[in-house]
C-alpha cells in the first residue's frame, strides 16, 4: 500500500527526515519531532510534539497507530501519554504526538528526535450483535493475572 505524506512543515525533507523504517524488519516508522527548539517535558508533565507532517491512508480499511519508541519509555519514562495514537482513515491534519514523562527527570526533546513509531495496519470493523450469552471458553470471566503472573 501507499502512504501519501505531506509535509506541513518546510523543515521536513531538509532539517526533520520524513518517516522512515529503520530496518528492513522493521514493523513500524519512527516519527521525528518538527520543532524550532528544544522541548522540555517535566517529570511527571506532558507535551504535544509535532510531527510536520499530515497523512493519508488510502481508505478505511487501514489505520495508523502512534506507538511508544522502546528506548525512550525503558531509558526515560517517556511514552505516548494516551498508549496508542489512533489516526483514523480520514484525518488530514498534522499528526502531534502527546508524550508523558513519567521518569524521575525533566526529559528535552531537541528537533529531529525520534520521538515515536507510526504502524500502518489493516482494520476490521465488527457488526455489533446483542446476544443474552457468550460461547464458553477454557478461562471464561478469568480477568487480570487468572493465566499465571
Amino acid at each position: 500500500m501507499v502512504l501519501k505524506v505531506k509535509a506541513v512543515s518546510s523543515k521536513i525533507g531538509s532539517d526533520i527526515p520524513l518517516p522512515y523504517y529503520a530496518t528492513p524488519g522493521s514493523a513500524a516508522m519512527d516519527l521525528h519531532a518538527c520543532l524550532d527548539g528544544p522541548v522540555v517535558i517535566p517529570a511527571g508533565g506532558r507535551s504535544v510534539i509535532p510531527t510536520g507532517i499530515a497523512i493519508a491512508l488510502p481508505s478505511p480499511d487501514y489505520v495508523a497507530l502512534v506507538f511508544a519508541r522502546s528506548g525512550l519509555g525503558i531509558k526515560h519514562g517517556v511514552a505516548p501519554a494516551n498508549c496508542v495514537g489512533v489516526i483514523d482513515s480520514d484525518y488530514r491534519g498534522e499528526v502531534m504526538v502527546g508524550l508523558q514523562n513519567s521518569g524521575s527527570s525533566d526529559f528535552t526533546v531537541q528537533p529531529g528526535d525520534r520521538i515515536a513509531q507510526l504502524m500502518v495496519t489493516p482494520v476490521v470493523q465488527a457488526t455489533i450483535q446483542m446476544v443474552d450469552e457468550l460461547d464458553e471458553t477454557q478461562r471464561g470471566v478469568g480477568g487480570f493475572g487468572s493465566t499465571g503472573a
